[in-house]
């Protein structure tokens, strides 16, 4: 008897869900865990805002590298520098590159292949294939800072920050719609 009142039991269940409580008639979410969300969705929203902020600069400075003005520069000296930090470290290799141009009639010389000069590499080939697009006495282009006509790179910054922005953007709106939905959570809603 007691197996077959259990059967009867779970067949009822089955046939009946157990029934919810109505929307309006829901208690509202505990006042310290909205606030964690809210302290949440604004955090990730900050963050996300730090990176948007940071790719845009890198983006608008690249842009504005671009409208730099071109002149002609001759590679003066183009080798490769190599320094080992420690005994168990792999070495490390950039080149190094010097150049000269000639600015409103002055003379000038540059040592910036771009905005943050020539980055280290424990790839010797990889440094080896950019010596060879500058080497030693090569005629090419620069662009001069007219700002200050001291400083000129031989290479613009990419504009890549500028199509990746979209990504950190991502994370401000949803920590926004996160802290914003915690808010609203809180408030009674009307039947």
């Amino acid at each position: 008897m007691v197996i077959g009142a259990s059967i009867r039991h779970q067949s009822r269940a089955m046939h009946h869900p157990p029934e919810t409580t109505p929307a309006s008639h829901r208690t509202a979410a505990s006042p310290s865990g909205r606030w964690f969300l809210v302290a949440l969705g604004i955090s990730v929203a900050v963050i996300g805002g730090i990176f948007v902020w940071l790719l845009g600069r890198s983006f608008l400075r690249a842009r504005e590298m671009r409208a730099w003005p071109e002149t002609t520069c001759v590679i003066l000296t183009s080798d490769i520098e190599e320094r080992i930090h420690d005994p168990q470290s792999p070495p490390e290799f950039r080149h190094n590159v010097s150049f000269g141009y000639e600015w409103q009639g002055e003379p000038r010389t540059g040592d910036h292949l771009s905005l943050r000069g020539s980055a280290w590499s424990s790839k010797r080939d990889v440094i080896t294939k950019r010596q060879a697009e500058y080497p030693e006495g090569a005629t090419t282009t620069c662009r001069v800072d007219p700002a200050n006509p001291d400083f000129a790179v031989l290479k613009p910054d990419s504009l890549a920050p500028g199509y990746s922005i979209w990504f950190p953007g991502l994370f401000v709106v949803g920590g926004l719609g996160i802290a914003i939905k915690a808010l609203l959570a809180g408030k009674p809603t009307s039947a």
